[in-house]
């Protein structure tokens, strides 16, 4: 019988690995086998060398469509191998490494005019992926903000939502996540790292940097907001299933979300990982959130009440709640309804900022 941990991933995290793209068949394969959670990382990264074999067997035929397919779905198997699994730090990091690399490997098929695009910060780079809708001019621009262990190379599906709407979309590590998360630890001023990657695109003719919105999913519904409230480039804001303060949250996370917020914030222990986790609040900067706001969270969210979502959105000054009543965390068991509703929020605000 698998034990506690386990259990509980399973339980929290199947809808999202799932509505990412990982196979729903494979998923419910790969775990019924895993008994113990220090096994959970080397089960998924076994998964993602079938993939990679596969790829590598498509691009030897010349298939280049299914050697991209494969790449995404290895990329996702090792993100989500180490999604808030911080067991072995090296392992950790080397499966963050080569799924970074396997996303590359299917940008190359997928979508060749995809681009890295990388910022500084002190004590750190950030990294983030710029997709562009084909044979757009000068399209928007949707900045996408990943979690407390989401990162970039979870997204790839996420951004088609926004650009078959005809919208460019740059997904980014920020402070505390993915491969910035080595030298960059988790920070409440997240402006920080949107104002240094949008610095980085000044300039560009391929993208309209007077319309630029942000979107961000669950601890990132904390950091888009947060962000909006100090960095006025963004035009629109929308945020799914964020906390309105984290801290409030702290004694009721599941363990496997403190302890990673404990490792991606440099705290040394619970109290510590608490108070730091207490800075990460809209009190005092809900208010400050000029854009048009958009807030969705789920019913069912058993990560992050509804009532921390419906708070922010109530205090921003032009904020709008949605509740999908069913949706659970991320609304991840509800991609159907969430995705395209933001997608076309989105899509209709920055076109009226034009």
């Amino acid at each position: 019988m698998a034990d506690a941990r386990v259990r509980a991933a399973i339980e929290h995290w199947a809808p999202r690995f799932i509505a990412m793209g990982v196979d729903y068949n494979q998923f419910f394969r790969t775990t019924a086998r895993i008994e113990r959670w220090v096994q959970w990382l080397d089960a998924w990264c076994a998964v993602a060398g079938e993939h990679l074999e596969q790829a590598r067997a498509a691009e030897a035929a010349g298939r280049a469509w299914s050697a991209g397919e494969a790449y995404l779905q290895a990329a996702l198997c090792l993100h989500f191998g180490k999604f808030v699994w911080v067991v072995d730090e090296v392992a950790h990091r080397v499966a963050t490494e080569r799924s970074i690399d396997a996303l590359y490997r299917a940008h190359r098929y997928l979508d060749p005019s995809a681009e890295r695009i990388e910022a500084e910060l002190p004590g750190g780079r950030l990294a983030a992926n710029l997709r562009r809708p084909p044979d757009a001019q000068r399209p928007p621009l949707v900045v996408l903000i990943p979690g407390l262990d989401s990162t970039k190379e979870e997204f790839f599906h996420h951004e088609n939502a926004f650009l078959v709407r005809g919208m460019a979309t740059l997904s980014m590590d920020g402070p505390g996540q993915g491969e910035c998360g080595f030298s960059l630890p988790i920070r409440p001023d997240y402006e920080v790292a949107v104002a240094a990657v949008l610095d980085v695109l000044a300039g560009r003719e391929d993208v309209d940097l007077a319309r630029v919105g942000a979107v961000g999913v669950s601890l990132g519904g904390y950091y888009a907001p947060r962000a909006a409230a100090f960095e006025p480039r963004l035009r629109a804001v929308a945020g799914i299933s964020g906390a309105y303060d984290f801290g409030e949250l702290w004694s009721r996370l599941p363990p496997l979300t403190r302890e990673t917020f404990i490792v991606k914030s440099g705290a040394r222990g619970d109290r510590q990982g608490r108070a730091l986790a207490s800075a990460l609040s809209l009190r005092g900067v809900a208010g400050e959130i000029r854009q048009p706001a958009l807030f969705v969270t789920g019913g069912q969210d058993r990560i992050v009440p509804w009532q921390q979502t419906e708070r922010a959105a109530r205090e921003a000054p032009r904020g709008e709640f949605v509740l999908l009543e069913q949706a659970t965390h991320v609304c991840s068991n509800m991609p159907y309804r969430y995705r395209p509703l933001v997608a076309d929020w989105m899509a209709e605000q920055l076109a009226s900022a034009a």
